[in-house]
């Protein structure tokens, strides 16, 4: 296609690389922030999304205009500033799981292991579609597990996803994270009424959930839109809920008549 026909609309869901937290060699937060630091960002997305992705800064993308903001804030640093400092790891066995459905995750895991045997794991990759696999996600038989995360689902609010996979009653709980800290943090969002006030909870949240590293994001996805020359005002939804509204026009073209 023309590229100048292309448009690149940020979504709301996050390439996440869950850490088990309850049991194996995750359980330790040293060994967990050694995870975190062996990650190039930029080598997965150069490679595998083609550069059409946005490096990970926190769990929430720009999707959401207001999460960027929000990581000046001085309680914010101060969060993230007593994460684990990282471990020295050799030959730390961990086992790698993800799924065939979304065509991309096999790639981001072979890149991955690569990443961390490169810092010192041996990594076992366990890559099978997804009905095959979420029931071992759920219970926790991966050390690590790569999922593409929708982060607002359908309320178009980031605190059910929160709620979800970060809380110790989550029904989305990969990382088996029970943190009262975290937990404490996620429910006071939740009571929070909407608003800046809001906002600011949701990010604090954050700032507590990958104070943890039970949860490594490395990128957030793009949709990439073609739109027809003809066509204008096509809406641009992170959520790819809405495509053509009452703004999508025809722009107006001149029929060519032929005279015999």
């Amino acid at each position: 296609m023309d590229q100048e026909l292309l448009t690149e609309v940020p979504m709301p869901r996050t390439n996440t690389l869950y850490l088990n937290t309850k049991k194996g060699p995750f359980a330790d937060p040293a060994v967990r922030a050694a995870a975190r630091e062996a990650i190039d960002r930029a080598a997965i997305i150069g490679s595998v999304y083609e550069d059409r992705a946005d490096v990970a800064e926190g769990l929430l993308g720009p999707a959401l205009p207001y999460a960027a903001g929000y990581r000046d804030d001085a309680e914010y640093k101060e969060l993230l500033a007593h994460r684990a400092q990282p471990a020295k790891v050799k030959d730390v066995k961990i086992s790698l799981g993800t799924f065939t459905d979304r065509a991309e995750l096999p790639e981001v895991a072979v890149i991955l292991e690569q990443q961390l045997e490169a810092a010192g794991f041996d990594v076992q990759q366990d890559v099978r579609e997804y009905q095959y696999i979420e029931a071992d996600a759920l219970d926790g038989a991966f050390d690590a597990f790569i999922l593409s995360r929708a982060t607002v689902l359908d309320s178009g609010d980031p605190v059910a996803y929160f709620a979800s996979d970060f809380t110790c009653e989550g029904g989305f709980a990969i990382s088996q994270l029970c943190d009262a800290q975290v937990e404490k943090s996620i429910t006071s969002a939740s009571e929070t009424e909407a608003g800046t006030g809001r906002q600011r909870a949701i990010m604090l949240a954050e700032a507590r959930i990958l104070g943890t590293d039970a949860a490594i994001p490395p990128l957030h996805e793009r949709v990439i839109q073609g739109e027809n020359a003809a066509v204008s005002g096509a809406a641009r939804d992170p959520r790819e809920r809405a495509l053509v509204t009452t703004q999508t026009q025809a722009r107006r073209q001149v029929a060519r008549r032929h005279t015999a």
